[in-house]
């Protein structure tokens, strides 16, 4: 009796262990339908046209001057002098500050440094911008912005509304 009943858990064992074995060829057909699936996601994109993108965004506050050949882009806002002498046409903006004291000790560093700086404040923003320079006209205002990028990496001009 005990030889039958040992045969009979092994048995049964063997059954509970041979009837939940997953079969490769489950896994295989799934595979198999995986990469067809990419492949014909890979072939139906490279059969649509490609999506174009903007070479160059600008927001609404920056507008590009035609009046010469070098083309720069010059930011228009509405601002008012906090100190320093008045802003001409185009200014040459080498910072920009939410707080007056930061624009302050550029302002200073820049008068060490020769520059006649002034401070501006935009209302719209509330931001102080540290204008460098000041001209008249726009190709000078450039030529200035360039002299000032070696130092200054962010220069850009600034035209008053």
């Amino acid at each position: 009796m005990k030889k039958t009943l040992v045969l009979c858990i092994s048995l049964s064992a063997a059954l509970a262990f041979t009837s939940c074995k997953s079969s490769e060829s489950a896994y295989r057909k799934m595979y198999d339908k995986a990469k067809a699936q990419e492949a014909s996601q890979q072939n139906e994109a490279e059969t649509t046209s490609p999506v174009v993108t903007p070479l160059e965004q600008k927001s609404a506050n920056e507008v590009t001057v035609m009046d010469n050949v070098d083309n720069a882009v010059v930011r228009q806002e509405n601002f008012s002098v906090v100190s320093g002498p008045e802003v001409k046409s185009f200014g040459v903006v080498v910072g920009s500050f939410s707080l007056k004291a930061n624009a302050e000790g550029l302002q200073r560093t820049l008068k060490g440094a020769g520059y006649d700086a002034s401070i501006v404040f935009n209302s719209e923003r509330s931001m102080y911008r540290v204008v460098a320079s000041s001209f008249n006209n726009k190709a000078d205002a450039v030529r200035s912005r360039d002299a000032l990028r070696s130092r200054y990496a962010d220069a850009w001009l600034l035209f008053k509304k």
